[in-house]
């Protein structure tokens, strides 16, 4: 970093710099039907180097990655290759993110663990769901990594945040006579939960159970529609991103601040934009600008009442503070009970080949593999079905549980009821 930092000082005709260095520590366990099979461990450092250049009223900008076999002759071209790149370059001018200072590390229960002992816990907390007949987990992939990010640039910024996270990829299986059906599941957390690990992945284990007895149901419907926090982040997302400095900037949103996405009687939105959400690995206390995140609410009561994104955008609106590029959302929750959701038919939905949204064309939908159809009286799996809505319509009539939960950069309701929705 130092022999880095004193070349850029010393190229001439640099408006500015920014160098971004993460080291990444990671211990890695191998499970094949329960044996363990195979321990990595790993420690790597990436380092990014960006120039910018002043010109005419204009600004460049040009990234290069730093090799650890480079020599001083290789960095100095490297940055001069990288002066011309950018020279090249006609942005309209902004300012870098100037003289702050951080070391931080971010809301974990895992930093003084040993990799070891709290791979060990982790396994036994998965293989503990591993209690349904027929089924069993046939592959489990367990990754501790300790991430340290560490952001300098020519006006002042340094900054420092570790991060403790845990990635795991289970694939759950169910046999019987007639067919053998996997599912593939990934989950990302900073904070070890064991009885909670243990809980998702036994009403995995069931899922997959219930997907080999899953049918198609007869003809058409037209009922409510459950999404889970999966498909609920993919929503949420889109309509935070219509409230971003770089979609107003490119006057690519549909809603200004004051206009309503919500015309009905549900639960209306409230969505803030957050920098950290206890137990997301997208929690950040600074962006890849070196710039200071801010929480910022967006959408208040199904109104648009905010905007966020990157300095340099928001330097663009004539923002005074921009609130840095936010990665987590969260959502108030609503006023949805149990007894509400089952007051009538439903399809509850738990895996789907992804969301689709349109917000142009005011559409929602997608294919449903695994969900199960409630007729009033009894709750069975189906399959092999797709939904489809007017959004505005669903947005209008929403309903969010009041029970919460976190998944990835999401946090909010744990369940979100659409209604009158279209299903084949």
């Amino acid at each position: 970093m130092n022999r880095i930092k004193a070349m850029l000082e010393a190229t001439p005709g640099l408006y500015g710099y920014r160098v971004s260095q993460k080291a990444v520590q990671s211990y890695e366990l191998f499970f094949v039907h329960k044996q363990l099979e195979t321990v990595r461990s790993t420690d790597t450092l990436a380092t990014d180097v960006t120039v910018y250049v002043a010109n005419e009223n204009t600004v460049g900008d040009s990234t290069f990655h730093v090799y650890a076999s480079m020599t001083d002759d290789d960095l100095q071209a490297a940055i001069q290759a990288a002066v011309a790149r950018a020279a090249l370059v006609r942005n309209q001018p902004y300012e870098l993110p100037a003289g702050e200072t951080l070391q931080v590390q971010l809301p974990t229960n895992m930093a003084d663990a040993d990799p070891k002992e709290l791979g060990r816990q982790i396994a036994d907390a998965v293989y503990a769901a591993d209690t349904v007949p027929g089924g069993s987990i046939n592959a489990l992939e367990i990754f501790l990594y300790r991430d340290t990010l560490r952001v300098i640039n020519s006006r002042g910024v340094d900054k420092t945040q570790t991060m403790h996270r845990v990635m795991l990829e289970a694939i759950p299986t169910f046999t019987d006579r007639e067919q053998s059906v996997e599912l593939y599941e990934d989950y990302r957390f900073t904070v070890f939960e064991p009885a909670k690990l243990t809980a998702e992945i036994a009403e995995k284990m069931q899922q997959v159970a219930d997907r080999a007895a899953a049918r198609k149901p007869e003809g058409p419907l037209t009922l409510n529609v459950i999404l889970r926090p999966h498909e609920i982040r993919r929503l949420i997302g889109e309509l935070a991103r219509d409230c971003a400095y770089q979609s107003i900037y490119a006057h690519a949103n549909l809603h200004a601040q004051g206009e309503s996405w919500q015309n009905g009687d549900g639960d209306k939105l409230t969505v803030t934009m957050k920098a950290v959400v206890p137990g997301s690995e997208r929690s950040a206390h600074f962006d890849e600008d070196g710039a200071a995140l801010t929480d910022t609410t967006v959408i208040e009561k199904g109104v648009v009442c905010g905007s966020f994104g990157p300095s340099r955008f928001g330097q663009y609106l004539g923002i005074a503070k921009p609130s840095g590029n936010l990665q987590c959302v969260q959502v108030a929750p609503g006023t949805l009970t149990r007894a509400e959701m089952e007051a009538a038919p439903y399809l509850d939905c738990v895996s789907m080949s992804g969301l689709q949204l349109d917000l142009y064309n005011d559409y929602i939908g997608g294919e449903i593999r695994l969900a199960y159809y409630y007729d009033g009286h009894t709750r069975r799996p189906v399959t092999g079905i797709t939904m489809s809505a007017k959004l505005s319509d669903v947005l209008g009539g929403l309903r969010l549980s009041a029970e919460t939960d976190v998944f990835g950069p999401y946090q909010g309701p744990d369940r979100a009821l659409l209604p009158n929705v279209a299903v084949l």
